[in-house]
């Protein structure tokens, strides 16, 4: 079916984390040649586009997220000429590719840094949070802002003679300084970058703390009955006007997609106004229980803040930072918080599978634009076996909390690790395989009607053919206090069956798709179906 409105509005889109998708060179990481090899997966599976995690030049102290140089690649991943191929490829292939900018702060080894660092009269240094230290001798920090990652958010320079120097701000590591959003350098500078990426083709840009970058340089304190000095200032909404008037430079059709973590959808919408973002990350679905209650209050909300602004709503079950749904769905307590460490905790594989084919139903039919984690479509859960001492989540040191788990190689092929991740007689994954995801590989799922990676490749299939799921139209259906269920159009509907019994059906037609198999007229627990209506709706 074709579908006139953007391309974005109802994407599904797949995450690909560059360092542990597919290893093409045998070093044990990820890299854009075995991306490049695995881009039939991708084809198959029918996904609308790729978002790329971070693959710029790094010294890697938080996963590529700490950005050296923003218009090159990282020797680990390739070269910028193989990630030009990728594009075109994916292009041919009907992909469209999303890269990922990192704009609240740069890598300590940028060379805006290391010149504001060199001296005191650097213009550079302008371009960060340089401070004096409070304190007769300065040896206080300027504020007791609490980091991102926990911790502080201040770190002390040596000056060129070797004496203490200033303090300079970075709300996630030290080796992540953050940029002073005011000067108008750096207003520019990433401006360029958008349009360097958007000359090779790229089709979005994916925002990294988006709601971060401007702060209040009186630097108050972090106070309740204060506005917040560096959370979702006003001032950040002009930065996104002008990332708007650069994308539309390129014919419309570029999307800008905002990691926007707010608790009011207010103030989260405010980023979706018609001149500013194309859409942002739904964070309150993705941390919802498993309860129709509250699941629907959630879905509820999200539509009313976007239809408030004519933007599309997202669907989000994992990504590079959360526990992977399967084990969050597994557990007695179904949500998920970074303040809500829940490691360790006993996980029902089986449970927590079940309900996540539900939850891919789900997520698939409501209206807007869905996003897939790769190896959620192969029913992976997360590694909590992985020994401390190879973490390299930098959040790991400063929360107690690794979110390497969720960042493991994916197994394609084998009975036993690495399953195909990298060439033969190549160096160990960089992070271990559980040996059970013999099981999970996408080979072992590949033609297996009851597997997750069918569930997934049938329901994308179905999504794009259904017409109910191109538009907005949605309508409750009263299906009892245990479920939800709702209908696309006159002639589609989604049930889930979030209780421990099983749910009548109403009056249908054909059943479409199942998560798992129908009972006769009954729904049993945790399942979700997508049914025909009859003809009268």
């Amino acid at each position: 079916m074709a579908n006139p409105s953007p391309w974005w509005r109802d994407a599904v889109i797949y995450q690909v984390y560059p360092r542990s998708y597919s290893d093409g060179d045998g070093d044990g990481i990820g890299d854009i040649a075995g991306i490049r090899d695995r881009l039939g997966h991708l084809q198959d599976l029918g996904v609308d586009a790729i978002w790329m995690s971070p693959w710029y030049p790094s010294p890697m102290a938080d996963a590529g997220y700490d950005v050296a140089d923003f218009r090159d690649i990282d020797p680990v991943f390739g070269t910028l000429a193989e990630a030009e191929v990728l594009i075109t490829e994916a292009h041919a292939a009907g992909i469209r590719i999303i890269v990922d900018i990192v704009p609240n702060h740069i890598s300590s080894a940028h060379p805006w840094f290391q010149a504001a660092l060199a001296s005191p009269d650097a213009p550079e240094r302008d371009y960060f949070w340089f401070r004096p230290g409070k304190g007769p001798d300065g040896a206080q920090m300027p504020t007791a802002w609490r980091g991102e990652f926990g911790g502080t958010t201040w770190t002390r320079t040596t000056n060129p003679d070797g004496t203490p120097g200033d303090w300079y701000l970075h709300l996630f590591t030290p080796e992540q300084p953050d940029l002073n959003w005011d000067h108008p350098d750096v207003r520019a500078e990433f401006e360029a970058i958008l349009r360097f990426w958007f000359d090779r083709g790229v089709d979005g840009i994916r925002i990294d703390s988006a709601a971060l970058l401007l702060k209040d340089p009186a630097l108050p304190e972090v106070l309740d009955e204060a506005p917040h000095p560096f959370h979702d200032l006003d001032g950040v909404h002009d930065v996104y006007r002008s990332w708007r008037r650069v994308a539309e430079e390129y014919g419309g059709d570029r999307a800008l997609i905002g990691e926007v973590w707010m608790p009011e959808v207010e103030r989260f919408a405010n980023y979706l106004r018609a001149d500013e973002l194309h859409a942002a990350f739904n964070f309150d679905f993705l941390g919802c229980a498993w309860d129709p209650k509250l699941m629907r209050a959630c879905i509820e909300r999200t539509l009313a803040a976007h239809a408030a602004v004519g933007a599309p709503a997202t669907w989000v079950l994992s990504n590079h930072d959360v526990t992977r749904h399967v084990t969050r769905y597994g557990r007695a307590e179904t949500t998920f918080s970074f303040e809500l460490n829940l490691d360790g905790t006993p996980v029902d594989v089986e449970l927590g599978t079940r309900r996540a084919r539900a939850a891919a139903l789900l997520s698939l039919s409501l209206p807007g634009g869905t996003y897939i984690y790769q190896g959620e479509e192969l029913g992976l859960w997360e590694n909590e076996n992985i020994p401390p001492e190879q973490f390299q989540d930098p959040m790991w040191g400063r929360r107690g909390h690794s979110r390497d788990g969720c960042r493991v190689p994916l197994p394609w092929r084998g009975d036993e690790p690495p399953f195909g991740f990298s060439p033969p007689d190549s160096a160990a994954p960089w992070l271990p395989q559980p040996p059970e995801w013999k099981d999970r590989t996408a080979q072992a799922q590949t033609g297996d009607p009851n597997s997750m990676l069918e569930l997934y490749r049938s329901a994308i299939t179905l999504r794009r053919a259904e017409p109910g799921l191109h538009t907005d139209a949605m309508g409750w259906l009263d299906v009892g206090p245990k479920a939800i269920g709702y209908t696309r159009g006159p002639a589609f509907a989604c049930i889930v069956n979030m209780s421990g019994a099983p749910l009548a059906l109403p009056e249908f037609q054909t059943c479409l798709l199942a998560s798992s198999p129908l009972d006769g007229v009954l729904l049993p627990p945790d399942t979700a179906v997508w049914l025909r209506l009859t003809t009268e709706g």
